[in-house]
């Protein structure tokens, strides 16, 4: 009874599986076509996207500090006025003033402030792109991991197929034998307890590979059910130095924090800046007129200048440049923290794709023994040399170094990409995806100068 239930689950995941493998042959996908779909639709690299054009902004107000500023004010209003005399005789007085004010101010000096604050956000700027490009390698990295899990995956679970059936045909030819006396009641259950073993690790088989495709549609939203088996990618570096001086030199994180640090030097010039004198210049036009008594009416033209010299501020702008070069300083020891960080990771990617290859040849020499190791405990069972439990953990050792090989090719695909995403050559544009490459400069050119809008530009 117990196998009975065995059979029909056996039959229904295969089922299943044969469903699938009959949609494969229509939709197969390749790594490149998935890293443009995730390139192109991934919320969280749109949202990058959306974050460094925010950053933008801090340009577009940094500009602003050059130019004036033009205001109109004004007054409507109602006025009485009581006056009582010391004869006991009074007044009322009742005017109706109104008022309009034209005004411009235009700051000319600023204590350097604007320039460095305009650095600041340049160099932010400048920064937010770097971290732009890492939120990209990171996410191609992880669709590249998927990618290739689904591949390990489905290949686990066709191994998975096969040995149930090699061990269904198995278990036949044992209760064959056992029917004309040849074999026990203790080698029927031996190779019942193998066949429920297969099936239950075909289930779970079956339910990583439709996990891990999940996980691939939640990337790149696409579920393609047959996937092309990629290849290492091009213009790997040839050493772990060649891989270490690339790093350096392009790896987003230690472009990132330059300009951090860069920045964060600008910033000690702002509060700087607040010990030097402003001085502005003012434009206004003003007329005045009461409607009800004198029916007067003044039109002032004013020019002037105005500066401010801070004398003492409560010690609070001493405070501010004490401060700011405690963050540059953070800044600059951050920049060598990742700079340590990104050469280890450099080589530790270098080792880990030296040894994926390495594995490579060792698992696929292991299964070519296995496959003869098993042959050769098969034959002897059948002339009684071996016991059938032999012969299921030959099969056993065989499946198991299979499984690993797969398991290594995925690792080697996953290591050849994780060298090309520590250089900083995981792109779009590096890997010539043929997609239409986000240039994050052209928001920044459309607002720079921008007067009015409020619009933006989305992704």
């Amino acid at each position: 009874m117990i196998i009975t239930r065995i059979i029909l689950i056996f039959s229904l995941i295969s089922s299943v599986s044969l469903m699938g493998g009959l949609v494969d042959k229509t939709s197969a996908e390749t790594l490149n076509e998935s890293l443009v779909r995730a390139y192109n639709s991934n919320p969280k690299l749109i949202a990058e996207r959306s974050k460094v054009r925010a950053i933008d902004e801090k340009v577009s107000q940094a500009m602003a500090k050059r130019r004036p500023e033009i205001r109109v004010s004004g007054n409507y209003g109602y006025r009485k006025i009581s006056r009582k005399y010391g004869s006991g005789a009074s007044t009322d007085i009742s005017n109706q003033p109104q008022s309009i004010d034209l005004a411009i101010s235009q700051n000319l000096f600023r204590g350097y402030r604007t320039q460095a604050e305009l650095n600041i956000a340049e160099n932010k700027v400048a920064a937010a792109r770097s971290s732009l490009i890492d939120a990209e390698q990171s996410i191609f990295l992880e669709v590249v991991d998927t990618f290739v899990t689904v591949l390990r995956d489905d290949a686990v679970l066709d191994l998975q197929n096969k040995n149930v059936v090699v061990i269904k045909q198995q278990l036949q030819a044992v209760r064959d034998r056992f029917d004309v006396g040849e074999l026990t009641r203790t080698d029927v259950a031996q190779g019942e307890s193998r066949l429920a073993r297969a099936i239950a690790d075909k289930a779970s088989a079956f339910a990583n590979a439709q996990k891990s495709r999940a996980e691939l549609h939640k990337l790149t939203g696409n579920s393609a059910l047959s996937l092309n088996q990629p290849s290492l990618p091009d213009s790997l570096p040839g050493s772990v130095s060649d891989t270490v001086a690339l790093a350096l030199n392009n790896n987003p994180q230690i472009v990132t924090a330059e300009f951090n640090e860069r920045a964060a030097r600008h910033a000690i010039k702002v509060a700087e800046g607040h010990l030097l004198p402003t001085v502005t210049v003012d434009a206004i036009l003003a007329r005045e007129k009461d409607i009800i008594s004198s029916g007067n009416q003044d039109t002032k033209s004013t020019l002037r200048a105005r500066f401010s010299i801070p004398i003492f501020q409560s010690g609070a702008e001493y405070s501010l440049i004490r401060e700011a070069k405690q963050t540059a300083s953070r800044r600059l020891s951050e920049l060598a923290i990742s700079r340590r960080f990104v050469e280890n990771r450099a080589r530790d990617a270098w080792e880990n794709f030296m040894v994926a290859q390495a594995r490579i040849t060792s698992f696929e020499v292991a299964v070519r023994a296995q496959e003869i190791a098993f042959e050769g405990v098969e034959q002897e069972s059948k002339v009684g040399s071996r016991t059938i439990l032999d012969v299921l953990d030959a099969e056993q050792e065989l499946l198991d170094s299979k499984v690993k090989l797969e398991n290594a090719k995925r690792v080697l695909i996953v290591s050849g990409f994780s060298l090309l995403s520590v250089t900083g050559k995981l792109t779009a544009d590096n890997l010539g995806l043929g997609v239409d490459i986000y240039d994050p400069s052209e928001n920044l050119e459309n607002i720079r100068n921008k007067l009015f809008g409020r619009t933006i530009s989305v992704d």
